[in-house]
């Protein structure tokens, strides 16, 4: 059976010179999936708005309609905003520095249009840049949602399509604090984003856990890991293992390391240094794959280069494993 596909990132942009960390390299806008299915979610929702049903029957006639007849059924955007949203869908499979124009022009139509700042500060190099687009975002977000929103819709924030600009900014602008140093500010916002969207569609829980073990939270950790009890992915997996090796608090380590081990086997080969990562971030992430191994070290080597002991417990381990199987 065909292991299902996660979260999705690109490799990140050259350093500039306000900076020596890399800029943010999670895929907000340029991410395969994004764009078509948002588009026409919002346009099937105008097309929705635009007309008067008696009955669910009617209703779904209306749908099938609307899916047969395709986006063009759904009439012209109603407001700026929806306007600036329409070209920034177009700019999202555009070259860069044709998206870079086209973001412009919709912040021109509309200085409430989220994307358009994620997609500018995607598109810098500059990280005091990139914080400056993403804040912009997240206000802009803020106003558009209306105070309101932040009350009856937590719980199931990603479920609107309105909120995913918000989320998108917010996400990208705790990259940025994080590699600014800003590290409690970085983590408030994953930890304030979960809140509002437990169900973690953005996938900001493996950052987060990654971020609370470079901390030393192990309060907030112990919660995290009880929060998704059922999680499966490498980056989980294996940062639950390294944790629990460096607290030493109990002798679950082993077994939390054979459970990463038998989800991700590919990740000893690039964390122990058998193989070379890549120059580029795979775009596409598999569980259990070489690509998802990819990515996790790609983001933590550090912690199990800098944690004693714990390179040389991953060998061991991988070895005694080796001989079981």
């Amino acid at each position: 059976m065909a292991k299902k596909q996660s979260k999705r990132r690109r490799s990140s942009p050259s350093i500039s010179s306000d900076s020596q960390t890399p800029p943010p390299d999670i895929a907000l806008w340029t991410g395969a999936g994004i764009r078509p299915t948002e588009q026409i979610l919002a346009q099937l929702g105008r097309f929705l708005s635009s007309n008067q049903f008696e009955s669910i029957e009617e209703a779904n006639a209306a749908i099938q309609q609307f899916t047969t007849q395709g986006t063009s059924s759904s009439g012209p955007p109603a407001t700026t905003l929806q306007q600036a949203q329409e070209l920034i869908w177009r700019a999202a499979e555009a070259p860069p520095q044709q998206r870079r124009q086209l973001a412009k022009q919709a912040l021109a139509i509309c200085s409430d249009c989220v994307d358009a700042y994620t997609m500018q500060a995607e598109l810098t190099s500059s990280l005091a840049t990139a914080r400056e687009l993403y804040a912009a975002g997240v206000a802009a977000g803020e106003r558009v949602l209306g105070s309101t929103a932040f009350v009856d819709d937590t719980g199931h924030f990603w479920g609107l399509i309105e909120t995913r600009p918000y989320m998108r900014a917010r996400a990208g602008l705790a990259q940025v604090l994080w590699r600014q140093g800003e590290q409690g500010a970085a983590i408030g916002h994953l930890q304030d984003m979960l809140r509002l969207n437990p169900g973690d569609n953005q996938g900001l829980r493996y950052d987060l856990a990654r971020w609370l073990l470079n901390t030393g939270d192990d309060t907030a950790l112990t919660t995290l890991f009880e929060q998704y009890p059922d999680e499966s992915a490498a980056d989980w997996l294996y940062t639950r293992a390294l944790w629990l090796f460096r607290t030493k608090v109990s002798d679950t380590a082993p077994r939390a390391l054979d459970e990463a081990l038998a989800a991700n086997p590919f990740v000893p080969t690039y964390l122990l240094g058998k193989k070379k990562l890549p120059r580029t971030v795979p775009t596409i992430m598999t569980l259990g794959h070489a690509d998802e191994a990819i990515v996790y070290v790609l983001s933590a080597s550090g912690d199990w280069s800098t944690t004693p002991g714990a390179l040389a417990w991953l060998k061991e381990r991988t070895a005694l494993q080796t001989k079981i199987q």
